[in-house]
């Protein structure tokens, strides 16, 4: 006799063991990420990565290999060149040899009064320089930017074209201003009675400032005259909106807006005024008060190719790129305080 049990319809599927098995791995399976599905999509991110990084050293491969051989090549062989001297044994008599000195040469430059007096001397031009070459080369861009000044391109190249001249050239026709007996703005003054001697001992100091002035009061003007025109126009209007003359927009609101330019351009100016040679080397043609060590470049000048003391040239260089240096990070540390300080107010 049959099971009727076996003869009735079945509702569904009939489930096994391994049926069911299979259905609780399709599940799981199926909650889970699929990790093969990412694996191309990370491979593609980083072979656009790879591919980014070789760009990057492709553009940036000629700023190193300049980087290698106009700085670090150079200061490496002064550095390596300052702890030697050539000597001559048996009183001066014997065969000159290069001889390991140590920091003989750095002591002799550190111990040194016309070394000392020269930087002081630099430090003084930067105290006079720096500070009139800055507020000079903004108060014309601000002019040029205000519209105050009529034909604005024929002014900013009237302003612009002493840079143009290389520096010797404008050493030379500065040199030529200040000899007297020659010189048509001595004899011009003279017939008005009045008697100055630019190249004297309370004067000369000024007439070098004077000529670096006319050399880069233009270039730095240029400068910021290209960061105030990138200034949004509406922050200008706003501020006559709210009854800002125009001597208030330009000190407080244009002049803030263009600050990491002016930053620029004063540490920019402060390395090239430390390495104060062509002027006053030029100048000591005519003048006494120009000595050949009147600043460290010209000290360092001096001990190489009239002394012949390399090693002396190269300690004193070292010295000054040190000083360059932290007077470079000193400006840095102090307006990144100041601009701390102006975000911590706001």
């Amino acid at each position: 006799m049959s099971n009727p049990v076996s003869k009735q319809p079945l509702a569904g599927t009939l489930t096994t063991p391994a049926t069911a098995t299979a259905t609780a791995t399709a599940a799981v399976t199926a909650g889970r990420p699929d990790r093969t599905a990412g694996a191309p999509a990370r491979g593609g991110r980083r072979s656009a990565r790879r591919r980014e990084l070789g760009a990057a050293g492709v553009l940036m491969t000629p700023f190193f290999i300049l980087l290698v051989t106009v700085f670090l090549i150079p200061v490496g062989t002064a550095v390596w060149l300052s702890f030697f001297s050539d000597d001559q044994p048996g009183l001066g008599f014997g065969p000159e040899r290069t001889v390991f000195a140590g920091v003989r040469s750095y002591t002799a430059v550190l111990t040194d009064p016309t070394f000392l007096g020269g930087l002081g001397t630099v430090v003084l031009y930067c105290v006079v320089y720096i500070p009139v070459l800055v507020i000079g080369a903004l108060v014309l861009a601000l002019l040029l930017d205000s519209g105050v000044v009529r034909l604005r391109s024929w002014a900013q190249l009237g302003l612009f074209l002493p840079h143009a001249v290389p520096g010797i050239i404008a050493a030379l026709i500065w040199l030529y201003l200040y000899t007297p007996g020659i010189s048509p703005v001595i004899d011009l003054l003279g017939k008005a009675d009045i008697t100055v001697d630019f190249l004297g001992v309370h004067t000369v100091l000024p007439s070098i400032v004077n000529i670096a002035l006319w050399s880069n009061l233009g270039y730095n003007m240029v400068v910021f005259y290209a960061a105030l025109q990138a200034v949004p126009r509406e922050v200008i209007e706003a501020s006559v909106v709210d009854g800002a003359g125009p001597v208030r927009t330009a000190l407080q609101v244009k002049t803030p807006l263009v600050r990491s330019s002016i930053v620029m351009v004063a540490m920019f100016t402060l390395i090239f005024a430390l390495q104060l040679f062509t002027e006053p080397m030029l100048l000591s043609q005519s003048t006494p008060m120009i000595s050949s060590r009147f600043s460290p470049s010209m000290y360092i000048y001096d001990a190489a190719f009239t002394r012949n003391n390399y090693g002396l040239a190269a300690a004193a260089s070292v010295v000054l790129l040190l000083c360059t240096i932290a007077l470079s990070y000193g400006v840095t540390r102090w307006t990144n305080r100041a601009n701390a300080q102006q975000e911590a107010a706001r």
